[in-house]
């Protein structure tokens, strides 16, 4: 399925967002991918991802794993 959001890909970034994507290390999702034509947005996610995914919770991380997976399942977001 394509994308319904373009995205730049790593090999493509210039600028600021070749600064974030080495950054990140290759470690990005595709979910914060789609903030790649606006770099501040997806610093700002990307800050927010990391709190919501591996910061202190109740939840353990596979079930937040799986709550997003069934999240992109159901929206039709197959990342």
């Amino acid at each position: 399925m394509e994308a319904r959001i373009k995205i730049v890909e790593p090999k493509d970034a210039e600028g600021k967002l070749k600064e974030l994507y080495d950054k990140f290390n290759g470690q990005l999702a595709n979910i914060l991918k789609v903030h790649s034509l606006n770099p501040k947005s997806l610093e700002s996610h990307y800050e927010y991802y990391k709190v919501i995914m591996f910061g202190k919770s109740p939840l353990p991380r596979v079930t937040r794993e799986m709550i997003a997976t069934v999240v992109s399942s159901e929206n039709e977001c197959f990342y």
